[in-house]
């Protein structure tokens, strides 16, 4: 009986011991080490991308569908310079204000019924003061009705990958389905300020003037930039502000410095001051991360490949474009390393600007980017005199 007891007592320390380790091997896996996790950021979704390469530095509910307020005008100015760039408009061009333009509530520069204005003013309209009105006077003069310039943007935003975005007008007013989340506007901000830089001269505009000329005379009317980054934070180049009673208080922020450019998304911060303060938080955080590599001697690559039945028996590479690389995760950029990769050889005709090799460029054995090495001047095929005379030059006399 003794003997039982104690085993017993045994069997009962080693069942403990037993659950105890399985907990904490359970506890293990499914509680990680926590990575760094960035900046405390106040609002409930929030992004930081670097704009060059697209690159995710920090995210916080990222992908939650929410109305953006004004910053919907990122993809509406997008619209613009696409039509400005496919020569569809002028910035010198005319535009007239319909009734239902002049109608539109919220923030405005208050345009009249039959007011005209060119589209460099409701440009700098739209960028400095927020100009509902204006937006969508350039919608319909570029799409004909708001409602057909909207399509339009939903079609760019799918071409750009926006997933979880659904415009319902062109400037933002609170309207039922009318959503998109913080990375969706961090893509739409990249493709407007790396396409367009143009962008800047509005964004970074602190105050100014437009004329009203209307049947009642000429009146100035003052531009107050709505993005007040551009005063309180030394790197700030933009973009755009928002808010509304759903939206709350929303901000796709851009900055520079040391030639990196960074784009930080807040969305429904509770106030003004809250999305200022994380916006600054997630851009000193992306620009305390962030280190540039650029291959300044590019231009000097000449590499020769060997070109058969051509006029001359070689072509020479060169490295048409540079290369730059953002890194963020610490890497000692002195380390990196170029590795020339030709083609063995080529048959004739070589044409200028051909892909002959390709620069691979390295930090240890990871592959940071390629540049294609291209011939120079065009090799022409060696004609049926030219083969006679290589033939007979070959015999010794």
């Amino acid at each position: 009986m003794i003997i039982k007891e104690i085993d017993r007592g045994n069997y009962v320390k080693k069942l403990i011991a037993a659950v105890l380790a399985a907990a904490l091997l359970f506890s293990c896996r499914v509680v990680p080490v926590k990575a760094e996790e960035g900046p405390a950021i106040e609002a409930p979704s929030a992004i930081l991308m670097e704009a060059s390469t697209g690159k995710v530095i920090y995210e916080k509910d990222a992908d939650s569908k929410r109305p953006p307020a004004s910053v919907t005008k990122v993809m509406t100015l997008l619209l613009i310079y696409d039509a400005l760039e496919a020569g569809t408009i002028k910035k010198e061009d005319v535009v007239a204000t319909s009734e239902y333009a002049a109608s539109m509530g919220g923030s405005q520069v208050f345009l009249e019924v039959g007011e005209e204005q060119t589209v460099d003013t409701l440009l700098k309209c739209i960028v400095v003061s927020s100009a509902n009105d204006a937006c969508v006077a350039m919608a319909e003069r570029i799409a004909g009705s708001e409602e057909a310039f909207v399509n339009d943007m939903n079609e760019r935003a799918k071409g750009l990958g926006m997933k979880n975005t659904s415009f319902k007008n062109c400037n933002g007013l609170d309207t039922d389905g009318h959503v998109t989340t913080a990375r969706d506007i961090a893509l739409m901000s990249r493709e407007l300020i790396t396409k367009y830089p143009d962008i800047y001269n509005y964004t970074k505009i602190w105050m100014d003037t437009i004329v009203h000329k209307t049947k009642k005379g000429e009146e100035e009317f003052g531009l107050s930039n709505t993005n007040k980054l551009i005063r309180q934070y030394t790197y700030a180049t933009g973009l755009k502000t928002g808010s509304t009673g759903k939206a709350k208080f929303c901000l796709s922020a851009t900055a520079r410095k040391d030639d990196i450019d960074l784009i930080a998304v807040i969305m429904a911060a509770p106030d003004s001051k809250t999305r200022m303060a994380d916006a600054q938080k997630l851009l000193n955080y992306g620009f305390s991360k962030c280190q540039k590599y650029e291959d300044a001697d590019y231009s000097k690559l000449q590499e020769k490949i060997p070109v058969e039945k051509g006029e001359k028996k070689e072509a020479v590479g060169i490295q048409k474009e540079g290369f730059s690389y953002v890194d963020t995760e610490g890497n000692d950029l002195s380390q990196v390393k170029k590795e020339i990769n030709m083609d063995k050889k080529k048959t004739a005709p070589v044409k200028k600007g051909e892909k002959i090799g390709t620069v691979v460029y390295k930090i240890g054995e990871k592959t940071i980017g390629e540049v294609p090495v291209v011939a120079k001047e065009t090799v022409p095929a060696l004609t049926l005199k030219g083969a006679i005379e290589e033939v007979l030059g070959s015999f010794s006399l």
